[in-house]
């Protein structure tokens, strides 16, 4: 039985999306079965302890990711990382894959955020593309996480530039609290 702690009495006001693949689990690591279901993985350095950070820190955190539902659900639970997250998003379940904005919508709903709530929002991902695209083009505050070699780091346009970069999965932690910090200055109107 996890144990999760007690209501914050003042709740973080910043909403984290995260992506799975090359964000939390090192896809090179990965190990599939016949029918490209990901087995196994091992975490990005840093990325469980930056997960449980955050989330005993009182920030509300989700998985918007492209892929099989099966396959996060092996990743993360396999890794102690499953229960860390409010709702998941799967491109499996949704039928749709970022950037669509259907993705991040569904993760909204699942959280009872609505369009107020877009400012208070970040996407952390991998892939300039998907997730600081789609992020960008709801208003959602973009997270580009420069880790892996695997995707492009320069933008292929405007729409793709991310708001913020982050070499390593613990980077998020202070950008997160900075972020959350200025949410609180500003109150709920104001911008990340």
């Amino acid at each position: 039985m996890i144990e999760h702690a007690p209501a914050n009495p003042n709740p973080r006001k910043l909403i984290i999306f995260l992506d799975c693949g090359d964000t939390i689990i090192d896809e090179s690591t990965e190990t599939r079965d016949e029918e490209g279901i990901v087995l196994d993985g091992r975490v990005i350095p840093g990325a469980d302890v930056m997960v449980k950070t955050l989330a005993e820190r009182g920030f509300r955190l989700a998985i918007v990711a492209d892929g099989a539902a099966q396959s996060f659900k092996n990743l993360l639970t396999r890794n102690g990382l499953y229960e860390y997250f409010e709702t998941l998003i799967y491109s499996e379940n949704i039928r749709a894959t970022k950037p669509s904005p259907r993705m991040f919508k569904a993760a909204m709903g699942a959280m009872e955020l609505d369009e107020s709530d877009l400012p208070r929002i970040i996407m952390v991902g991998n892939n300039l593309s998907r997730d600081a695209k789609g992020a960008n083009a709801l208003g959602i505050t973009s997270v580009f996480l420069s880790w892996t070699p695997r995707y492009p780091k320069t933008p292929a346009d405007d729409s793709e530039i991310p708001q913020c970069t982050i070499g390593t999965p613990l980077e998020l932690i202070e950008l997160a609290e900075r972020l959350d910090a200025k949410l609180s200055e500003k109150g709920n109107d104001g911008e990340g």
